[in-house]
């Protein structure tokens, strides 16, 4: 039996093609709206249509909903929606800084803003080390602006600042995680003044570039992110390494696999949530009712207007959550039960049941559907491992999986193994991203 994807050589072209096109999604889509948006660019090229153009629906139809820019729905109306679908899910927001709403000071000849970290990060990782800036502002006259610095190698970059190590003495003596405090994760933002002022000289660039003044902050999402680009890494360009890859590794091989799809015999989703770094609250994460209300449109302008066909239509479904999991790490092996830890290299990781400690807030799938999937996984020669996060009371993390199991759908975790997972640059193994993509590939033709 084989033990690592890279043993298939007759699959090297096709790893190395899919992982240039993965780096080039990653450096288009640092943040949810980014990403939205580039998922939006490619859906529409592979022929995909807005649902609200749509006067009417018919079997064959493949449409698309963006819900307020942050997350987006891809149905490819393959079969009647009362045999349930295929449905992938992943989510497309990353830790990060988030910009305060009044952010901006100076202190000691320096333009400061202030952050307040998003989602499970340590720390210290985001000290000295270069940033970029994306979002919007709405500023007063109602209009929204794009705001994207850093990214670009013309332009200018951001970052936190450390303490040396000649004067870290106290500093070394605390624990890693408070070593770099919250609060002190404040971007610096400049440093020429105007009329003897750092902060008025920032309020005036801000004002000439992108028409905002300071109490526009308030009406601003700004999300601070590594400004480096996705890399190969080893000589042997087998890894790729960037910000982000928790979860846009699984949103993009959902993505490929849902567009890439023909000749399907069942409805095939691609869900793209937001906020599930933060426990999938909000108007735009998987615990909203905007997927819910999708295929509830979607029936009624197919001629179903009944609750109890929404209620069959989920119910039915199989669904993969497609979400990121730990690879053993042979810098950290302690932390992680070898006969039931991912490994690099060795394909997609299926993990039943997810959570922390006694198995708290996990969806445990159920073995029926987990078999369904392995002889789904065998008929296409899909190379699959199981995993799990850490030793039991180690620690743990949680999914989407839960949520969509609360409609009476088949649910399983299933996605890449990271090193590194939550740092401002993860490494994935090329040949796991497209072993992902192959799975989700084979699970969208199950029958």
């Amino acid at each position: 039996m084989e033990k690592s994807y890279w043993e298939r050589k007759d699959d090297h072209d096709a790893i190395m093609a899919f992982s240039e096109d993965y780096k080039a999604f990653l450096d288009r889509a640092k943040t949810e709206r980014m990403a939205a948006k580039e998922i939006v660019r490619l859906a529409e090229e592979a022929g995909y249509k807005n649902f609200y153009d749509m006067d009417s629906l018919k079997r064959g139809d493949k449409i698309y909903f963006l819900n307020k820019e942050k997350s987006v729905v891809l149905f490819d109306l393959a079969a009647d929606f009362e045999e349930g679908m295929a449905i992938v899910a992943s989510h497309i927001d990353s830790p990060r800084l988030d910009i305060k709403a009044t952010p901006l000071y100076e202190e000691e000849n320096v333009a400061l803003l202030k952050t307040h970290y998003y989602g499970g990060i340590k720390k210290y990782q985001w000290t000295a080390i270069p940033l970029a800036m994306h979002g919007v502002v709405v500023t007063k006259d109602g209009k929204k602006h794009e705001v994207n610095i850093g990214s670009d190698a013309a332009d200018p970059v951001f970052t936190v600042t450390d303490l040396l190590p000649h004067l870290s003495k106290s500093q070394n003596k605390k624990t890693l995680a408070e070593g770099i405090i919250g609060e002190n994760l404040n971007v610096l933002f400049g440093h020429k003044p105007l009329d003897g002022s750092v902060e008025e000289a920032a309020k005036a660039l801000l004002k000439e570039k992108y028409g905002m003044d300071t109490d526009d902050f308030e009406t601003a999402e700004l999300e601070v992110v590594p400004a480096f680009n996705a890399r190969d890494i080893g000589l042997d360009r087998s890894m790729v390494a960037a910000y982000g890859q928790d979860d846009k590794v699984c949103a993009y091989a959902s993505l490929r696999a849902q567009l890439d799809g023909k000749n399907r015999t069942k409805t095939c989703v691609a869900v793209f949530a937001d906020k599930e770094e933060i426990g999938s609250v909000g108007n735009t994460s998987m615990s909203a009712k905007y997927f819910e209300n999708a295929v509830a449109e979607v029936l009624y302008k197919l001629g179903v207007d009944s609750n109890i066909a929404v209620r069959r239509a989920l119910a039915n479904s199989m669904v993969l959550s497609a979400d990121v999991t730990a690879a053993l790490d042979p810098n950290y092996p302690e932390v992680m039960d070898k006969k039931n830890a991912a490994r690099l290299g060795e394909g997609v990781c299926m993990m039943k049941y997810t959570g922390a400690r006694g198995k708290s807030s996990t969806n445990d799938a159920n073995v029926e559907f987990v078999a369904a999937l392995r002889d789904q996984f065998a008929k296409d020669n899909v190379l699959w491992q199981t995993g799990e996060m850490g030793k039991v009371d180690e620690g743990g993390g949680g999914t989407v999986a839960y949520i969509l199991a609360e409609t009476g759908a088949e649910v399983v975790d299933l996605g890449t193994a990271l090193f590194s997972m939550h740092a401002p640059f993860e490494v994935a193994s090329k040949a796991d991203i497209y072993s992902t993509y192959k799975a989700y590939s084979s699970f969208l033709t199950m029958k």
